[in-house]
C-alpha cells in the first residue's frame, strides 16, 4: 500500500518503521497497523477539518479548556484562525482524555504519543492476535453479555469518577480483547461538570449499551445505571 503523506513523516522522523495495512476509516479519522521496531501498534490519522462539520461539535466542546487566551478567543469568533486552533483543540482532547483515562485505570487503548497530529497507541488484539472486533461485531451467551455489561458501567462509572463523558459510547467503539471490553474512540468526550448536555450524553451512553447487550440478556434492560450514576455524581 501506499504510505499516507502524515505517516510517511512519522517514518522519517524513526517514530515508526513501517504500515502494515489500514485498520479502519470513519468520519473521524482513519487508523492504520503500523510497526515499531518489535512491536505492532496502531496510528490514528486524522481527516482535514474541511472534510468534517464543526456544527455537529458545538455540544462536545462546551466546558472545554483551551490552551491559551489568543486561542479562546479566536475560537470565539470563529476566525479563520479560530477554525485551526478548534481542530488542534480536538485533536488534543482525545489525547489527553486517553492518558487521564489509562492513568486511572481504565481499560482504555495505551497511548505512545501524538506527533504531527497522528496518534500512536496500542494494537488491541484479540486472542489470536488479530486486530480485536467492535462489540457490535460480536454475538454474545448471555451470561457474557451480563458480565460485558458489569464491566462498561464500571468503565463509565470510571470516567464520572475523572469528571468525563464519553459521549459517543456504543457497540462500535467498544473492542472486544482477550480479557473483556476496550473503550476506544475519545474526540468527543464532555466534562461532566461543565457542560450543560452532560447528564444527557451520559444516560445516552449506558442506554446506548444496555440496548445493544440486552439483546443476549433481556434482564438487563430494567436497569437504570445511568441515572443512579448521574445522581450521585
Amino acid at each position: 500500500m501506499k504510505t499516507p503523506p502524515q505517516l510517511q513523516v512519522l517514518i522519517d522522523d524513526g517514530v515508526i518503521d513501517e504500515v502494515l495495512r489500514p485498520l479502519k476509516s470513519g468520519k473521524e479519522a482513519a487508523v492504520y497497523v503500523v510497526r515499531s521496531g518489535d512491536d505492532v501498534r496502531c496510528a490514528k490519522v486524522y481527516k482535514d477539518m474541511a472534510q468534517r462539520s464543526f456544527q455537529q461539535r458545538v455540544q462536545y466542546q462546551e466546558g472545554r479548556k483551551v490552551r491559551g487566551s489568543r486561542e479562546a478567543r479566536a475560537i470565539g469568533k470563529a476566525s479563520k484562525y479560530g477554525r485551526k486552533q478548534q481542530e488542534v483543540a480536538w485533536k488534543n482532547t482525545e489525547v489527553d482524555a486517553l492518558y487521564q483515562l489509562r492513568e486511572a485505570g481504565l481499560r482504555v487503548p495505551e497511548p505512545y504519543g501524538y506527533f504531527h497530529g497522528v496518534l500512536v497507541m496500542e494494537l488491541v488484539t484479540d486472542a489470536e492476535g488479530f486486530s480485536a472486533a467492535r462489540l457490535g461485531e460480536v454475538e454474545l451467551a448471555a451470561e457474557q453479555a451480563r458480565q460485558f455489561h458489569a464491566v462498561l458501567v464500571q468503565q463509565v462509572k470510571l470516567m464520572l469518577c475523572c469528571g468525563l463523558i464519553h459521549g459517543d459510547l456504543s457497540p462500535y467503539n467498544v473492542l472486544v480483547g482477550p480479557d473483556g471490553p476496550v473503550v476506544i474512540d475519545f474526540p468527543q468526550v464532555v466534562s461532566a461538570g461543565g457542560n450543560n448536555a452532560a447528564r444527557t450524553m451520559l444516560l445516552r451512553d449506558v442506554n446506548n449499551l444496555t440496548a445493544y447487550l440486552g439483546r443476549s440478556a433481556p434482564e438487563l434492560l430494567d436497569t437504570w445505571y445511568g441515572e443512579e450514576m448521574w445522581e450521585l455524581f
